[in-house]
């Protein structure tokens, strides 16, 4: 199974963000939008970093509520691991674990089309089972 048919389901909305806003305004956009990480892209909508509710409270943590006037560019995880249409599943699943994160963006030639939340992959993966035990059960009742 790869990404596309993943958002094919979801579909391929991505809120983004510009990395000059604050803080604040990162928070208000992720509260807004029920989401747990913040895709912040360029005019072409390349990305060009990646701002989490993880960050946010490492942040505030840090920084106290002066922090909220940071610009979100100051904080961001700049270098992003993406993914492609194209990739499996279990690839991104790999990359997520490995990397410790939550949110891949999903990229065609450089541009944002979607993004895949840990979320999405489980839910993904449940289908997948119930799949291989509804197969299972109609193989045993065939026998």
């Amino acid at each position: 199974m790869t990404v596309q048919s993943i958002l094919a389901t979801k579909g391929k909305d991505v809120t983004t963000g510009d990395p000059s806003m604050t803080i604040a305004q990162v928070c208000a956009r992720l509260a807004e939008h029920r989401i747990g990480a913040l895709v912040m892209t360029d005019e072409s909508r390349s990305v060009v970093g990646i701002i989490s509710e993880r960050d946010v409270v490492r942040v505030m943590a840090n920084g106290g509520a002066d922090a909220l006037q940071d610009t979100a560019s100051r904080h961001m995880t700049r270098t992003v691991i993406t993914c492609g249409k194209r990739d499996s599943v279990d690839d991104v699943m790999e990359k997520m674990t490995r990397g410790r994160f939550r949110h891949v963006p999903v990229c065609d030639n450089g541009e944002l089309v979607g993004i895949i939340s840990i979320g999405d992959v489980v839910k993904y993966r449940m289908a997948e089972i119930e799949r291989e035990a509804q197969d299972m059960r109609s193989y045993i009742a065939t026998a």
